[in-house]
């Protein structure tokens, strides 16, 4: 079974973002469940959002607390809490990056990939939510998932102009992590 934590603040869509890639797992006939998981519901509150997947059913209901792979939507999270708690040591996080903010270091083994997600969502959809960037980096740096499903899985998700602006920002999302 492989294991995918999001850390996000309430309302940056890691609920759309873990329900995504669930979608695009399954896609792929994989099993998948996706939740969340948050305190007090505010917006900007600390919170988290997490996946499983496996090749048969999935029947374990707690959280995520040993995950093989992090997403990282708000960098500033990582002042205030350990988001490495807990990480595989041969695991694979995909940061959303902001110009003048440090990543703690991984230990050794792990993989970080740090990608422009507000600034590459700002110039593809017109607004600074990454999600849809952070999943193309996801599939390019795991090579869990291909860029077709997750097409597909955002074509559930999302239709019309929205569903093609996001589609976009995760094949940049994408291609930013391939070079």
């Amino acid at each position: 079974m492989k294991e995918i934590r999001i850390h996000a603040r309430a309302g940056q869509g890691a609920i759309t973002t873990a329900t995504i890639l669930g979608q695009a797992y399954f896609m792929d006939n994989k099993f998948a469940y996706a939740f969340p998981h948050f305190g007090a519901a505010r917006m900007g509150a600390p919170m988290n959002a997490f996946v499983r997947v496996d090749d048969g059913p999935i029947r374990l209901r707690s959280q995520v607390t040993t995950p093989d792979y992090l997403l990282v939507v708000d960098p500033t999270l990582m002042r205030g809490f350990d988001c490495y708690a807990g990480f595989n040591p041969k695991g694979i996080a995909v940061i959303n990056m902001r110009e003048g903010f440090d990543v703690p270091k991984p230990k050794e083994g792990q993989k970080i990939h740090l990608i422009p997600g507000n600034d590459i969502a700002l110039k593809v959809i017109g607004k600074p939510l990454c999600n849809t960037v952070l999943l193309g980096a996801y599939a390019a740096a795991t090579g869990e998932i291909k860029l077709e499903g997750l097409n597909q899985a955002i074509k559930k998700r999302f239709s019309g102009k929205i569903a093609d602006l996001n589609i976009e920002a995760a094949k940049q999302g994408y291609e930013y992590i391939k070079k």
